[in-house]
């Protein structure tokens, strides 16, 4: 798809619901016993994943009026699917519905697409089978997993080898299900919806997090708002602090302490970002953004952030290309762990745009000015690096290409109209 150089950014966007908090909402409602609603929810791909899989497990789901109506069937009543159930692209569906799968008394199997059944599962299945799972995997500890019926689940203490919010969820969901506590322990921070949204008691150790859950904190019918994905926001912030004459509001976006990593760095770097309201839902803070015209410059990033503002490294790339000084990624290794090899992915558009880039296991890092010719950048079947690609191209003077940006349905359907709707002349 081609895109233009453009003017400016003027205007006020209203944005899908957070992935990560929609996902967890339609787990927590499938597992409430009655009816809960939900509103703003994502409309992404990676959502309807989830939506369906707990409508495979015999969980009452209907769109009504743009609100999600689930009726929850509680902790132990799911049903036995028909067929496997399909992960999709979403590797947050994937592994935190096999903590719930570990407990129920039926087979079943979990597949995903010929992307998410390259990512690795072995993180899941580890902590999993300490419990007492039954849980077998292709030989490469990668989906399809096939998971059995499991007598004896125990609770465990586990500490988290990385930062992974969906390898600590995958462990809390299997703890709900049993009597006694289960403890889950956080060297370094990672987004914290699940705890959060479930109300769990947290401790703190040093620098270490000790989160406890059992099943006493089993889900209640609610009503969940659903605030704006901040990481689909970004996208849009970036391409407005870097327009010149530029101005954009931003309606309800997640202001999660775990996911504003993105925010801390771009004002670091000189990024005009206003927070302009504060709500608050279930726990989980959300307001309004106000982003202006900025010159940026790049910094070092402090490790203990990266976990924080992984998903946003690809457009944080984008501003680091237009920013003054040299760039540099370092100690995100998980990069090369998500939808595609997104380290790879970066340095290969930020070579064709004309950057010298060099390329190391944990990150990367660049120099130069962009060639300001039209150039062709591919998305790799990757959301995020398709709407990096995007930003990109738009602020290129002569614009540019990104194939196949289909693949941005994954997380934002509507970018493309997003767009138009805050480009001005």
């Amino acid at each position: 798809m081609h895109f233009d150089k453009i003017s400016k950014i003027k205007g006020e966007l209203k944005l899908p619901g957070d992935k990560s908090i929609s996902h967890r909402a339609v787990i927590f409602s499938s597992i409430a016993q009655g009816k809960s609603v939900i509103t703003n929810l994502s409309n992404g791909e990676d959502v309807k994943s989830t939506i369906n899989c707990f409508e495979q497990l015999g969980v009452d789901i209907k769109n009504d009026a743009g609100r999600l109506i689930v009726e929850g069937k509680g902790l132990n009543s799911l049903s036995q699917p028909k067929a496997p159930l399909d992960s999709g692209n979403s590797g947050t569906t994937a592994r935190l519905i096999s903590g719930i799968l570990i407990h129920q008394k039926f087979r079943t199997t979990l597949i995903g697409d010929d992307s998410l059944s390259l990512r690795p599962m072995k993180r899941i299945i580890t902590p999993l089978n300490l419990m007492g799972g039954k849980i077998e995997a292709s030989g490469n500890l990668t989906l399809p997993l096939k998971f059995s019926t499991s007598e004896n689940l125990v609770p465990i203490n586990y500490e988290l080898p990385i930062a992974s919010a969906q390898i600590k969820s995958a462990v809390l969901l299997s703890g709900l299900h049993l009597n006694s506590d289960t403890t889950v322990v956080e060297n370094i921070p990672s987004r914290n919806h699940t705890e959060a949204m479930l109300g769990l008691p947290i401790k703190t150790d040093n620098s270490k997090k000790i989160i406890t859950i059992n099943s006493s904190f089993t889900p209640q019918v609610k009503e969940y708002f659903i605030p704006s994905d901040i990481s689909t926001a970004a996208f849009f912030i970036v391409l407005t602090l870097l327009s010149k004459n530029s101005e954009l509001l931003i309606k309800n976006v997640t202001l999660n302490h775990t996911r504003t990593g993105i925010l801390e760095v771009l004002r670091i770097m000189g990024g005009s970002i206003e927070t302009v309201a504060l709500h608050d839902a279930y726990g989980e803070p959300y307001g309004d953004i106000l982003i202006k015209s900025s010159r940026l410059q790049n910094i070092k990033i402090d490790k203990n952030i990266v976990p924080n503002i992984i998903d946003e490294i690809p457009i944080l790339a984008v501003a680091g290309a237009f920013a003054d000084g040299g760039s540099l990624t370092e100690h995100a290794a998980e990069l090369r762990a998500k939808e595609t090899d997104r380290i790879k992915a970066i340095c290969y558009n930020l070579t064709q745009a004309g950057l010298r880039v060099d390329e190391f296991e944990d990150g990367f890092k660049f120099s130069g000015k962009l060639k300001n010719k039209k150039f062709g950048l591919k998305s790799f079947g990757d959301h995020r690096i398709a709407m990096s690609g995007a930003v990109l191209s738009m602020l290129n003077n002569s614009g540019g290409e990104v194939e196949d940006f289909e693949c941005v349905n994954i997380s934002n359907p509507q970018f493309l109209k997003q767009l138009k709707n805050i480009i001005r002349s």
